[in-house]
């Protein structure tokens, strides 16, 4: 797979970051694994692609970009979307366990690195997305999220980010109407199940992979639309429910959707069983916290098997929370803040061949529906 050149590297910037003014200032975020027995090549690659863009970007520097560029590493917090720690670590030589960079690295306070700087890419395990989203909005910087990210993805680099955002803008003029989602499901080519989704009081939100205006942060790769169905935080109740299955390798789970939390784990094996156990311990993980429509499918882009750029390519759903959606369920709804986790179900074929979307239909407040996804095609484009 064929690196990003430093032209390429560039413009890149320039299309997520519209706009960059030469007193900004760039931040390349990784994670480390505690020790060498955590790593994984996966997880070495990415913290390589991070420390090479540094150095591209370092080397000769291009107008337009960033007039400040630095590498900033951080301990692994052990679960996605967990909150980040206090402080982290500065440096310019390429540490490759975690010992070597507290060894050699400048530490800095979270807040005085948020406060100083207003670009972000975090190319880390796990996903850094909620915190750096939540950080956003408070200290007015812009991010991009890669968790997971590897070479494979480069390809979704270089495709035409405007183009994406119209496709987002327009699922997003039709989500703001909405007031329910009304999705059908089929499972085994012979079982009907169906989720009804509550989407009053809600705003949907575009994640185009461009983010032009501070406080701005999302995915990158990324080309979707998504929205916090209503959680029940005003009088009224919310009326989601229904049935949500989810195929995990052979089997099939599903979840019980009462007032937009999963109640019930119903399935034949060891994962239906884990599933329910988890829910037990953790009830704020079956939070309905996602209805997401990715596009990237359109634009000649294969499942990789993985969520970072998978969950782009078509329709998905989430649990857990959502506070950095904007949502009212958080860390503080789990056992402990470093359990708070936002975890994608992707509907594509690669991810759930048993489970097809059969249709998704937007119910709006005159009365009047729209069916937007058939058999796990977009109708609107």
């Amino acid at each position: 797979m064929r690196d990003l050149t430093k032209n390429e590297l560039l413009k890149l910037l320039a299309n997520v970051f519209p706009e960059i003014k030469t007193s900004d200032r760039l931040i390349i975020m990784v994670d480390f694994p505690r020790s060498e027995k955590q790593d994984n090549p996966a997880w070495a690659q990415r913290r390589q692609i991070a420390f090479d863009w540094y150095t591209l970007l370092t080397q000769t520097r291009a107008k337009p970009g960033p007039s400040h560029i630095e590498l900033v590493g951080y301990e692994q917090v052990g679960a996605n979307n967990g909150d980040l720690p206090p402080s982290v670590y500065r440096f310019k030589k390429f540490p490759t366990t975690l010992s070597e960079i507290i060894s050699f690295g400048t530490s800095i306070e979270l807040d005085e690195l948020f406060s100083s700087n207003q670009l972000f890419i975090a190319l880390t395990e796990y996903s850094a997305t909620a915190p750096l989203k939540n950080a956003a909005r408070h200290y007015g910087f812009r991010a991009a999220t890669m968790p997971g990210f590897g070479k494979e993805m480069i390809p979704a680099l270089r495709i035409d980010y405007h183009k994406v955002n119209a496709r987002c803008e327009q699922i997003k003029e039709k989500l703001d109407r909405a007031i329910s989602a009304e999705i059908q499901f089929r499972v085994k080519d012979k079982f009907s199940y169906h989720l009804s989704v509550d989407l009053r009081y809600r705003e949907a939100h575009v994640s185009s992979g461009r983010f032009p205006s501070a406080g701005m942060a999302g995915n990158l790769p990324s080309g979707e639309t998504f929205i916090v169905p209503y959680e029940g935080e005003k009088d009224e109740e919310s009326n989601t429910h229904g049935v949500m299955p989810v195929q995990f390798d052979q089997e099939i789970v599903l979840y019980h959707i009462v007032k937009n939390r999963a109640r019930r784990v119903e399935g034949k094996g060891l994962r239906a069983e884990e599933e329910q156990n988890y829910l037990s311990h953790e009830p704020a993980y079956g939070n309905i916290a996602e209805l997401g429509f990715g596009v990237l499918q359109d634009f000649d882009l294969q499942p990789i098997g993985k969520v970072l750029l998978d969950e782009k390519l078509g329709f998905h759903l989430a649990f857990g929370r959502s506070d950095h959606f904007q949502g009212f369920v958080g860390p503080q709804q789990f056992s402990k803040p470093h359990a708070a986790v936002h975890i994608d179900r992707i509907y594509i074929d690669s991810f759930q061949p048993k489970v097809r979307v059969v249709s998704v239909v937007l119910g709006y407040p005159d009365g009047q529906e729209e069916m937007i996804i058939k058999d796990n095609k977009y109708t609107i484009f």
